[in-house]
């Protein structure tokens, strides 16, 4: 098995709330991350591919197809928008890293079928620091 991972970058903000909890509930578990007003992160996201490669291209995807996909789909619908407010598909759903992974999971798993044919969506990792990051295998 072959693992083929492309990395693209995005910015964003949000805000860690749950609307079912008070403003102190919020702080206490959240701390910093439910400020009203917001705070941003410089995120990398890594999208893993892994199968065994075309006898014809030596490809298990097309790594240029792979990024334009990731771009068009994720990057442009996250990159300089706000995770609560401007995202479709994060609507009425709590902003963490764990929730958006699944979310671009869900984006990305059936649109990898449409580009390789050898090639399945193996894992996406999501950084939101250089030293935290939450990492999806679909399961």
């Amino acid at each position: 098995m072959v693992y083929v991972s492309r990395k693209e970058h995005f910015n964003a903000a949000h805000k860690l709330y749950n609307p079912a909890w008070s403003k102190e509930k919020n702080a206490e578990v959240f701390g910093p991350c439910a400020n009203e007003n917001w705070h941003g992160h410089n995120f990398d996201l890594i999208v893993t591919v892994k199968g065994m490669p075309d006898p014809e291209t030596g490809f298990v995807i097309d790594l240029k197809k792979l990024s334009t996909l990731i771009r068009k789909q994720v990057i442009e619908r996250l990159d300089h928008k706000n995770l609560n407010l401007d995202v479709d598909f994060m609507q009425g759903k709590l902003a963490s890293c764990e929730t958006l992974v699944v979310e671009i999971w869900k984006i990305l798993q059936p649109e990898i079928k449409t580009i390789s044919k050898y090639g399945v969506l193996h894992a996406i990792r999501l950084y939101e620091t250089p030293r935290n990051y939450v990492e999806y295998f679909g399961e």
